[in-house]
């Protein structure tokens, strides 16, 4: 990995936290944190990270804030986690398909975790900090050409929905704060293994690196808005 990596939007010595810090691109993003000389530390969030954090588990998202208050504020927030698929859960290419607990699971992870990750870790970041959420495209209903996919595609529309309606009542209060919703494209992960377009993904280094630029770029008056890696601006 080329070391020469630098964050300026977050000023010297600021302080990082990655949600899903074991997954390919949450252990990407906190490499290139780490390597960023002005990144004064990067706290690794998972499930078995201590203090846990556990999507599945609405209590270990505020237990974990609450141990972390006393490191706050950060000025930047990344939230990589999510689910697509696993065992007994399969992207449906059917309505025929859909199945109440497949649902329950997929939002749990990917809405209702989040949401509540927005409650406890907003007021842990920094009034001119910047918090990112991983979407996905395939949750935009402006751009759905496909079909297919119910749960991920409501559970990630659900998500942009939570992270624009925070960004407004952000905006009233701390206007300089960033709250962002981002695309990182396929990336090589066990998420994308899978499917159709795997062949195509990115590395994960390659994707955080674009998505951390991207961060830093991207200034208060697009908080609230969804932004692929590319940096063009996606619709709901």
């Amino acid at each position: 990995m080329n070391n020469s990596f630098t964050m300026n939007s977050l000023g010297d010595g600021y302080r990082a936290l990655v949600i899903g810090a074991s997954g390919a691109l949450g252990a990407a993003f906190c490499e290139w944190l780490k390597a960023d000389p002005s990144c004064a530390g990067v706290r690794e969030l998972g499930r078995k990270s201590v203090p846990g954090l556990d999507l599945e588990e609405p209590e270990s998202i505020a237990r974990a804030a609450i141990e972390l208050a006393t490191e706050a504020p950060y000025q930047l927030i990344v939230h990589a986690a999510g689910l697509l698929h696993r065992d007994e859960i399969k992207p449906e290419k059917s309505y025929c398909a859909i199945e109440v607990d497949a649902f329950q699971a997929v939002f749990q992870v990917n809405t209702f975790g989040p949401a509540l990750v927005l409650r406890h870790f907003l007021p842990l970041l920094d009034t001119q900090g910047a918090m990112a959420v991983l979407s996905a495209k395939v949750g935009s209903i402006g751009d759905n050409r496909l079909g297919g996919w119910y749960a991920y595609r409501a559970s990630k529309a659900a998500l942009n929905m939570l992270i624009k309606t925070a960004a407004i009542e952000l905006a009233r209060t701390r206007p300089q704060t960033r709250l962002l919703s981002l695309h990182p494209g396929t990336v090589i992960s066990s998420l994308s293994q899978p499917f159709r377009g795997a062949s195509a993904a990115r590395p994960a280094s390659t994707a955080a690196r674009e998505l951390l630029s991207l961060i830093d770029r991207l200034a208060p008056a697009d908080s609230g808005h969804f932004f692929a890696y590319t940096g063009e601006r996606l619709p709901w």
